[in-house]
C-alpha cells in the first residue's frame, strides 16, 4: 500500500556552488525555459555605457549548468558599429554537451562537443570568449579546452553590447548561472555579481554599470533557506541523506522516496517485501561503503518479538534482518554517528521511561549486536537528550553539543538546558569539556547532527522546542571558545510531538547545506520538508554588504537632485499603488515588479495564489510562503477553493469523506478542526482572503486586494474581454500546466474542469491572436494548449508560423522537432506533416 504523497517538486536545478569557505563570491542565476517568457532573465553587461576595444577583448566567466536536458542561448554579442551579431548556443539533449558559437542568422563558427558528466560534476567551470581584432579570429575556451574560428573579418574597433540570457526575439534560455564575470581588453571591467536584490549590476568598485531583468541573485541562496520538496507518509517514516548518491531518502514500511539534491529528480520504489522492523520512531543510518540503509528501533513499549534492526540494499531494495536485540529503554532524541572504518554505529543520550541517558551504545555492523561503551575518563557528561553529535574520522573524536537534562538523569528533578561542548577521544575514551557559554536568550536545543569541516568551527541547527510554532536557525560555533554566529534566515517547524525532528547535512561536492525537517501530526503520520542553503552561509549583515562606490566625484547638488527625484518618483509610485488617495478609480493593484515588468498578466503579486504552473502562494509582503502549505493544507485549500468556485462551498461531511475516509468519526472531527485552524492561520498571512463556514459549508472568499490567477482567467473569459486583455490572458495560462506536479487524485476533478474550460478558448484564441498579428501571444497560447494536449496540431501550426513571423527560424525548427519526438513517443508513429508543409 502506497502511503506517500509527493507535494512540491521544483524542477529548477539546485545549484551547487564550489566556493572558498572564507567568503561568498556572488553570482547570478538565470531563469530559463522552465519559466514564462516574461519571467526569463536578461542581463546587459554594460547597459547604457559605451565601451570600446581596439585590439582585443575577452569575456571571462564561470558557468554552472542545469543537469537536465535542454537547449537555449547563453549569450549574444552585438557590435554598435554594425549589425553583426554573435551568439553562444547550448544543447545538452544528447549524450554529450554541444556548444555552438554562431554568427547569428548565418552560420556556425565553432562547434564544441564536451563530456556531459565531466561538466555536470564540476558544478562550475571556466568559459572564455576571446576576440582578436587584429588577427580576425575568435576563440572559445571551455574548461581549459580551446576552439577557434579564423578569418572572421572583424572590425578593428569594437563597441560590444554583451547580453546574457533572453534578449530581443531570443527567448530560448537554458537554466544556468554565472559568476566571476569580467571583460578584459585595454581596460578590465570586473563584475563580482555580489548584489542580493535590484536590477542594477555594479562593478567591483561599486559603480553601477549593467542592467538585469528577472535576476535570481545567488547571494540570496547563502542566506535564505530554499524549500525544495515535500513528502508525506500516513505511517511512521524515517529520513536520511546519502552523500555518495546525493540522495535524500524518506521511507516507511511499504516504500521509499529518493530525492536527488543535484538534479531535482524524485523516484519512488515500492518494496517487494515490507520492512521486517516494525517502525516506531523510524531511526536509521546509512552505510555508504555497502550502500545500505539501516532502520532500527532501540525499544518497544509493548511486547514485540520481531527484528529490531534491518538493512535495505539501496541497489535492489531488498531487506535483510540484522538483529532482534533491544536496549533497556526508549531513547527519544538521541544523537548518533557512524564510524565507517570500524563498521560501527553509535548513539548517545536520549530520553525514555522518565529518564535521561548519558550512555554511548554501539551497534557493530559485522557482529550485528549492541554493546554499551564503558571506561570513559576525564570530564563527565551529564545525562541529556536533544544533543547534537558529530564525528571526526581523522582523529576518531566525537563531539557532543548541548541538549537538556540534569545531573541525576531523573526527569522528576526538572531539566536544565546545556550550552556546552565535549570532545571524546574514542581511542583513549578520554572526555574533555571544551567550553560552556552563558545564554540569556530563549532556550534552544540543537538538532541530532552537526557539520564539522575543520578544526575551528561546527555548524548545527537550533530551535526553541518548547514553542508549538517554532523555527530553526543555523549556528556556527567556535570549537575553541563557543563564540557563535547565526547564519541565514529561519526554517519553520511545528514541534508539538516528541517524534518531530530535524537534521543538518552537508555535501562537500555541491557546497550546499541541507535541512531535513520531519513533522509528526499524531506520532504516526508525518510530513517531510527539505531545504537547501548555499555554503558558506552568510549573516544578515553580510547579505546586504556590497562595496560602496569608490572615489565618488558626484557633487552634493547632484546627490540632492537625485534624492529629490527619488522622493518624487516614490510619491508618484505611492499614488499609483494607492489611487484612492486622490479619488481616482482604483485600478488593479501593482507592485514594484509590475512597474518594471511588461504587463503580460504574469507578475508576482502580493496577496496572491497561483494555480497555473507550480502551486505558489505569496503573502502581503510579496514573500513566497508556499512552504507553509503542507501536503494536507494544500489538499484542503484546493478542495475548498474548487467547491467555492463550482458550488457554494463544501460540506464538512463531504470534506471529511474525501480526506479521512478510513478514520473513525471522533478522530475525523479532531483532524478536521486542527487542519482548518492551521489553514486559517496560514491564510492570515495574506490580505483579502478568508476561510468561512456558512450554513454547514466551508468556502474560500477572495476580496478586492487578493489575487488568484485562475479566477482572473475565468473573469476574462466570462466577460468576453480576451481581445482587450489577450496579453494578460496569455501570460496567465503560459505560466504552466494547471496545478502542475500536484498528482494527488483529489485534484483530478479540479484539473479536469479547468482544462475543459480552457481548451476550446485556447484553440480559438491561438487562431485569433495570429490573425491579429499578436505573434508573441500566439506562441504563449500555443504552449498553454500543449500543456493540455501535447499533440495538438493546431497549436503546433500556429506556434511555428508565429515564430517565423518574428524571425525565430531556429526556434521554430526546434519547436517542430520537439513535437515530432513527443508524437512518436506517445503514438509510436511518425508525424505525418513535414516542417515545410506547416510553415508555408
Amino acid at each position: 500500500m502506497l502511503l506517500f504523497t509527493k507535494i512540491h517538486l521544483f524542477l529548477s536545478l539546485i545549484f551547487g556552488f564550489t566556493l572558498p569557505q572564507a567568503s561568498f563570491t556572488g553570482g547570478l542565476k538565470f531563469y530559463g525555459n522552465e519559466e514564462a517568457i516574461d519571467q526569463r532573465t536578461s542581463y546587459d553587461i554594460f547597459g547604457e555605457h559605451e565601451v570600446e576595444f581596439s585590439d582585443h577583448f575577452t569575456i571571462d566567466f564561470s558557468l554552472s549548468l542545469s543537469p537536465v536536458d535542454e537547449i537555449g542561448y547563453i549569450l549574444r554579442i552585438k557590435n554598435s558599429v554594425n549589425r553583426r551579431i554573435f551568439n553562444l548556443f547550448y544543447d545538452s539533449q544528447g549524450d554529450r554537451i554541444v556548444f555552438k558559437f554562431n554568427e547569428e542568422g548565418k552560420s556556425n563558427l565553432i562547434v564544441a562537443t564536451m563530456d556531459k558528466d565531466q561538466l555536470f560534476k564540476k558544478q562550475w567551470f571556466e568559459m572564455k570568449i576571446s576576440f582578436d581584432l587584429k588577427a580576425d579570429s575568435i576563440s572559445l575556451s571551455i574548461d581549459n579546452e580551446t576552439f577557434s574560428a579564423k578569418k572572421q573579418h572583424l572590425d578593428d574597433t569594437y563597441l560590444p553590447k554583451i547580453l546574457f540570457g533572453k534578449s530581443d526575439h531570443i527567448i530560448d534560455v537554458p537554466a544556468f548561472a554565472i559568476k566571476n564575470l569580467s571583460v578584459v581588453g585595454e581596460e578590465t571591467y570586473s563584475f563580482p555579481l555580489y548584489e542580493n536584490e535590484g536590477n542594477v549590476v555594479h562593478d567591483k568598485d561599486g559603480n553601477p554599470y549593467g542592467k538585469v531583468i528577472n535576476p535570481d541573485w545567488l547571494k540570496n541562496y547563502a542566506y535564505f533557506w530554499k524549500h525544495q520538496v515535500s513528502f508525506s507518509s500516513a505511517s511512521v517514516a524515517g529520513a536520511n541523506y546519502n552523500p555518495q548518491k546525493k540522495e535524500i531518502y524518506y521511507y516507511n514500511q511499504d516504500s521509499i522516496w529518493r530525492y536527488n539534491v543535484q538534479t531535482g529528480q524524485t523516484d519512488l520504489e515500492v518494496f517487494d517485501q515490507k520492512s521486517p522492523v516494525k517502525l516506531i520512531l523510524g531511526t536509521n543510518f546509512i552505510d555508504t561503503l555497502e550502500n545500505r540503509l539501516y532502520t532500527y528501533e532501540v525499544y518497544y513499549d509493548k511486547p514485540y518479538e520481531g527484528p529490531t534492526v534491518a538493512s535495505l540494499d539501496l541497489d535492489n531494495y531488498q531487506w535483510t534482518e540484522e538483529s532482534y536485540e533491544q536496549l533497556p529503554t526508549q531513547l527519544h532524541h538521541h544523537g548518533s554517528y557512524i564510524d565507517q572504518s570500524n563498521s560501527q554505529y553509535s548513539i548517545f543520550g536520549g530520553f525514555g521511561n522518565m529518564k535521561y541517558s548519558k550512555n554511548f551504545f554501539t551497534f557493530d555492523l559485522e557482529q550485528k549486536a549492541w554493546k554499551v561503551e564503558e571506561g570513559f575518563t576525564g570530564d563527565v557528561i551529564s545525562p541529556r537528550y536533544f544533543s547534537s553529535v558529530g564525528y571526526q574520522p581523522e582523529n576518531n573524536s566525537v563531539y557532543v553539543l548541548g541538549g537538556m537534562g540534569n545531573e541525576s538523569g531523573d526527569q522528576s528533578v526538572g531539566r536544565k538546558y546545556y550550552y556546552d561542548l565535549y570532545r571524546i577521544d574514542m581511542d583513549t575514551k578520554d572526555v574533555t569539556k571544551l567550553w560552556e557559554i552563558p545564554w540569556d536568550k530563549d532556550n534552544v536545543v540543537p538538532v541530532r547532527g552537526m557539520v564539522i569541516l575543520n578544526d575551528s568551527s561546527l555548524y548545527t541547527l537550533c530551535y526553541p522546542e518548547h514553542f508549538s510554532e517554532s523555527y530553526l536557525r543555523l549556528y556556527r560555533f567556535s570549537l575553541m571558545d563557543g563564540s557563535y554566529e547565526i547564519l541565514g534566515d529561519s526554517i519553520p517547524i511545528r514541534s508539538d510531538k516528541i517524534t518531530t525532528n530535524a537534521n543538518l547535512y552537508f555535501d562537500q561536492g555541491l557546497n550546499n547545506l541541507f535541512a531535513v525537517v520531519q513533522e509528526f501530526e499524531d506520532d504516526i503520520s508525518s510530513d517531510l520538508k527539505i531545504y537547501s542553503l548555499a555554503f558558506p552561509a552568510i549573516t544578515k549583515d553580510e547579505l546586504s554588504d556590497f562595496p560602496e562606490k569608490q572615489n565618488s566625484k558626484i557633487p552634493l547638488l547632484v546627490l540632492l537632485l537625485i534624492g529629490a527625484g527619488a522622493i518624487g518618483f516614490g510619491f508618484i509610485l505611492y499614488r499609483k499603488l494607492n489611487p484612492k488617495v486622490n479619488g481616482e478609480k482604483e485600478e488593479p493593484k501593482e507592485t514594484l515588479e509590475q512597474v518594471e515588468t511588461p504587463k503580460t498578466g504574469h507578475i508576482l503579486r502580493p496577496n496572491a495564489i497561483y494555480l497555473f504552473g507550480n502551486f505558489m502562494v505569496r503573502d502581503s509582503k510579496n514573500k513566497d510562503i508556499t512552504y507553509m502549505f503542507s501536503a494536507q493544507l494544500k489538499q484542503v485549500f484546493c478542495l475548498i477553493f474548487h467547491y467555492s468556485i463550482s458550488e457554494d462551498g463544501i460540506t464538512s461531511q463531504h470534506l471529511s469523506n474525501l480526506l479521512w475516509p478510513d478514520k473513525p468519526a471522533d478522530k475525523v472531527k479532531n483532524s478536521r478542526g486542527v487542519t482548518i485552524n492551521n489553514l486559517r492561520k496560514t491564510l492570515s498571512e495574506l490580505d483579502g482572503i478568508e476561510l468561512v463556514h456558512e450554513k454547514g459549508h466551508y468556502k474560500i472568499v477572495l476580496h478586492e486586494e487578493a489575487y488568484c490567477d485562475y479566477l482572473r482567467c475565468l473573469e476574462i473569459i466570462s466577460a468576453h474581454e480576451i481581445n482587450t486583455h489577450r496579453d494578460e490572458f496569455a501570460g496567465i495560462v503560459h505560466r504552466g500546466k494547471f496545478l502542475y506536479l500536484s498528482d494527488d487524485p483529489l485534484f483530478d476533478l479540479f484539473k479536469e474542469e479547468a482544462e475543459t474550460n480552457l481548451e476550446p478558448v485556447l484553440i480559438l484564441e491561438v487562431e485569433k491572436s495570429f490573425a491579429s498579428e499578436s505573434y508573441h501571444a500566439t506562441i504563449s497560447l500555443a504552449e498553454a494548449l500543449f500543456n493540455i494536449d501535447p499533440l495538438n496540431e493546431t497549436a503546433l501550426v500556429y506556434q511555428v508560423k508565429a515564430m517565423l513571423r518574428l524571425g525565430m527560424i531556429e526556434e521554430s525548427k526546434i519547436a517542430y522537432r520537439t513535437f515530432v519526438i513527443e508524437y512518436k513517443r506517445v503514438t509510436g508513429k511518425e508525424f505525418g506533416h513535414s516542417y515545410s508543409s506547416i510553415s508555408s
